[in-house]
């Protein structure tokens, strides 16, 4: 497949190796320009390109970028094909994109994403922490292999999401439409627990609408206690602390 990936963060690094690993043509950009990938990212194929190059002649678009810049790259996707599936990564986390009233009402993040840009979206890779994401891929088949919901209105669009995130170790789980896609944001038992195929049904099937945003703001307000405020704890303690407060 053709790949085009927009944002270098720790999702985004993580997507460009493994991607390019699985045999995919992967066009990765930044808001930094090409010059500031580095190198290692690139080594298993992926090739620095400008954001305007990486969303043309693609199959596929995966933001991988902060949830308050999604409305910035609105211009660019307008450009892309309609066959060419979007796919998102992001979170909405209020004291960093600032607050959202819609989706404060109650409107799923990547519902409100889709209406920024104009057009369908898959969530896709949300619901891992960056550390388990690098770390704990493993092959298909593997007893403790952690399964990744993806939701999306178009059969055909999710399938092909599927399809990317069993490439990059995980295995994937249909997790329908788009508009119950608020089941695998923070703050719900399927995000950052790294559960299993066979726990996370139910665990999506648990998430509580009113409450998963006080449980995401718990979880900040007790590793802001504990670290300090710009500290990122280790990915074990995040999954820990996740499971404690939501499962």
């Amino acid at each position: 497949m053709k790949i085009g990936i927009l944002g270098t963060g720790n999702i985004g690094k993580t997507l460009i190796r493994r991607l390019s690993a699985a045999g995919h043509e992967v066009k990765a950009a930044n808001s930094r320009g090409p010059e500031t990938i580095e190198a290692d990212v690139l080594a298993s194929g992926g090739r620095a390109v400008t954001a305007a190059e990486a969303v043309v002649d693609v199959d596929a678009v995966i933001l991988s970028i902060p949830f308050a810049r999604i409305a910035q790259v609105a211009p660019l996707i307008a450009k892309v094909p309609a066959h060419t599936v979007i796919l998102d990564t992001s979170n909405y986390f209020p004291f960093r994109d600032n607050e959202i009233a819609a989706i404060e009402a109650g409107q799923p993040e990547s519902v409100w994403a889709s209406e920024q840009l104009g057009r369908p979206l898959v969530k896709a890779w949300n619901s891992i922490g960056a550390d388990s994401f690098a770390h704990k891929n493993r092959p298909a088949g593997s007893a403790d292999r952690i399964a990744l919901p993806v939701a999306a209105d178009s059969a055909r669009e999710r399938e092909l999401a599927m399809a990317l995130v069993e490439d990059t170790g995980f295995d994937a789980f249909d997790a329908g439409p788009l508009a119950e896609s608020w089941r695998q944001q923070p703050g719900t038992p399927g995000y950052c627990t790294d559960l299993t195929r066979q726990e996370l049904p139910d665990a999506l099937a648990a998430a509580d609408a009113a409450r998963a945003p006080k449980r995401r703001d718990l979880g900040l307000a007790v590793v802001q206690e504990r670290f300090g405020a710009g500290v990122q704890p280790d990915g074990e303690y995040l999954v820990r602390l996740n499971r404690a407060l939501c499962m």
